[in-house]
């Protein structure tokens, strides 16, 4: 572990909660740790930043431990493990891990490509943004926005990506009742100004 680098009282809490995945995220934290980043916890997941600027986080699945790379997209992939966390993202790639045996062998992997992150950011670069197509409001949801007061004004006031991932999750459905339910029990986040994964 470097000796720059303090651990953050925020990240142990965080990770003493940590139920299935506690020995990888362990040895992906040192991995970060051991390098020039500091670490903090934003989006309730632990984050490594240089000088401010997000650089890598890591993530609690159900079915693996992750370390995520805020600019994964501009990094090389020679051992092909990275991959984009969901079809819409366009920024973030992320490595995904089931047991330390795995971490030890991807360490060497997975230190230059953390190096080549870190450059990324010390180089000042940036993912340049495909203009996505918008995302259609479902009927589901429209109704909602008139039959509610205060409901439009709140979804207008979230940010477009916010706005972007509400209309996405709604969409994704197949079936009207279930785009229907999820209107409803988002609603009260809508109306308090959280996003859909705040």
């Amino acid at each position: 572990m470097a000796s720059n680098v303090q651990t953050n009282p925020k990240v142990d809490l965080f990770l003493s909660k940590t139920k299935r995945w506690r020995t990888e995220l362990d040895a992906l934290r040192n991995l970060l740790l051991s390098s020039e980043l500091t670490e903090d916890l934003k989006w309730g997941k632990p984050c490594y930043t240089l000088n401010g600027a997000n650089v890598a986080l890591l993530y609690e699945f159900k079915e693996s431990a992750a370390i995520g790379f805020l600019k994964g997209a501009l990094l090389p992939d020679p051992a092909g493990i990275l991959v984009a966390p969901g079809e819409n993202s366009q920024s973030m790639r992320m490595v995904k891990v089931t047991d330390p045996q795995q971490i030890a062998t991807l360490a060497p992997v997975l230190k230059d490509y953390l190096a080549q992150a870190i450059a990324v950011e010390k180089a000042g670069l940036s993912v340049e943004f495909q203009k996505s197509a918008p995302a259609e409001m479902p009927a589901e949801f429209q109704q909602r926005l008139e039959d509610t007061p205060g409901l439009k004004a709140a979804f207008e006031a979230l940010t477009p990506g916010r706005q972007r991932a509400y209309l996405l999750h709604f969409g994704a459905a197949k079936q009207s009742q279930t785009r229907a339910a999820r209107v409803e029990k988002c609603i009260p986040d809508i109306l308090s100004g959280k996003g859909l994964n705040d």
